[in-house]
């Protein structure tokens, strides 16, 4: 489950006392781990794996209790704006009317009179703090332009262009070093009390960033971009049986070459700064790293595409070998080939699997409990699946029949109870269900549905009186019957 989905006051879950009490749902429930969806500034969809910088939080999930814990709010200035009427839906078009006015008024007291961690934050995160701040400073001062339709001199990247609009946008850049500092010391206070109740967190690093990002217009030699930065190739998948065009992400694609040379620095530095939020690291679209799907950039499909080679094991042995420390999971999958599977089984680290695509009784799948080795993680689905209620509702008949007969699915029990012992009984090293499938919610809580732009993706709310006594019994009952929970009491 996402922060942005735990309840709030102020319109989307944060960082504030709602994550503090769902963890110690999971406690007292006694799970292991909590799995989050990137975490970084959305942009364009509000979609988490279309974000401004890889490096940066999103200050929307930034607790404003805690700002006025602090000073920097007061309880008047919380009066002054709507956060919205539904507890059940993010609204991301009021977040971005809203959520910066009354962040800012909060800065313009800070700003006062700022403290030391202040500063030293700023001089510490200095490698993509500075270049982030400026990124979006800029980006205002365009009316929210993307970075490839500034001056000349900007979009270049060109130093002394840089310098005479840092300091022409100081106070809004400082703005931003404030937003960051904020974000990161709330969560470094949820992450040690994660850590004092034994719950490790699973981040997720998309593979890709976007085009409009401080990234791609700091690194640009590390995108296949034209002279005039314009992309000449983006991201996306193949047609298959779900899309007959395929998909067009239009995330601009790596020069492997250019990293290659400068030793795979940019990825070492990303990976690092998620070891440094998280305990786990889950590498979404893992297969690109084999091969990728390459589209002329302007083509309206993903049709036109073709697939061109990744950095394959190379790349693998330098995040092995730079990263010992870090524990990964491979979102491996998609359309896999033998090399795919051969690059994930010599990368060492555990694949998914999802129950979900499991009960076609005219295949073979690889999906289903009894054919896993304990190298995976089993799922009942991911952010980009229905819930599983809509999920059973909407199976053919077949599919239906075969899945009540492999998992002894009855209404007595709850289908989705019964989902859910499946993927907690198989031999998977992991077992993680969404907090929609525990809490048996229909298709209106699904998180995303991929490829299509509908108003629902990634809003999905819990409701404040879901984490009751009774489902936290049920989750111990299973996790303990299953021998899943933790061998010992957290510290």
């Amino acid at each position: 489950m996402h922060i942005s989905s735990l309840p709030s006051p102020y319109g989307i879950g944060t960082l504030g006392k709602e994550a503090y009490r769902f963890v110690d749902f999971l406690y007292e429930a006694k799970q292991s781990y909590w799995q989050i969806l990137p975490m970084n500034p959305t942009g364009y969809g509000d979609s988490p794996y279309q974000a401004f910088s890889t490096f940066a939080g999103n200050h929307y999930l930034i607790d404003l209790d805690q700002l006025m814990e602090e000073g920097w709010l007061k309880q008047e200035d919380m009066w002054e704006f709507s956060w919205g009427t539904s507890q059940e839906q993010v609204d991301f078009d009021l977040m971005y009317r809203q959520r910066l006015l009354v962040l800012r008024r909060a800065y313009e007291r800070f700003i006062l009179s700022p403290n030391r961690a202040f500063l030293e934050f700023v001089t510490k995160e200095k490698s993509w703090l500075r270049e982030y701040a400026l990124f979006m400073a800029l980006k205002d001062s365009y009316d929210g332009a993307v970075w490839s339709s500034w001056e000349l001199p900007l979009r270049l990247h060109e130093e002394q262009a840089l310098k005479a609009k840092s300091a022409e946008l100081k106070y809004e850049i400082t703005f931003h070093y404030f937003l960051q500092y904020e974000f990161f010391l709330q969560w470094n206070r949820l992450r040690d009390y994660c850590r004092s109740k034994g719950i490790q967190l699973i981040g997720d690093v998309p593979i890709y960033v976007p085009h409009d990002s401080a990234d791609a217009w700091a690194n640009s030699s590390f995108f296949q971009l034209d002279e005039a930065r314009i992309p000449t190739a983006v991201a996306g998948c193949p047609p298959d049986d779900f899309n007959e065009d395929g998909q067009l992400w239009g995330n601009p694609l790596y020069n492997w070459q250019a990293m290659k040379e400068d030793g795979y620095r940019w990825w070492l530095r990303r990976l690092k700064a998620a070891a440094r939020m998280y305990d786990v690291v889950r590498i979404d679209h893992f297969r690109g790293f084999e091969s990728y799907w390459a589209v002329p950039y302007g083509d309206p499909t993903a049709r036109t595409g073709k697939w061109m080679p990744g950095p394959g094991t190379e790349f693998i042995e330098v995040l092995r070998k730079k990263l010992k420390g870090l524990s990964f999971i491979a979102e491996d999958l998609g359309f896999l080939t033998p090399e795919v599977i051969a690059l994930r089984k010599a990368s060492g680290f555990p694949g998914m699997k999802v129950l979900e695509f499991a009960f076609d009784p005219r295949e073979p799948s690889d999906y289903l409990p009894h054919t896993y080795d304990s190298n995976c993680v089993c799922y009942t689905g991911t952010h980009d699946n229905a819930t599983l209620m809509q999920w059973y509702d909407e199976l053919p008949d077949e599919c239906r029949e075969f899945a009540d007969r492999y998992l002894a699915l009855t209404e007595e029990e709850g289908i989705h109870w019964g989902v859910i012992r499946g993927g907690m009984s198989s031999v998977s090293e992991l077992f993680i269900a969404q907090m929609q499938d525990y809490l048996a919610l229909p298709g209106t809580a699904r998180m995303n549905e991929p490829g299509r732009v509908n108003g629902q993706n990634w809003r999905w709310r819990m409701l404040p009186d879901a984490l009751t006594p009774a489902l936290c019994a049920r989750i111990r009952e299973m996790t303990e019957c299953y021998g899943r929970a933790p061998k010992k009491e957290a510290e």
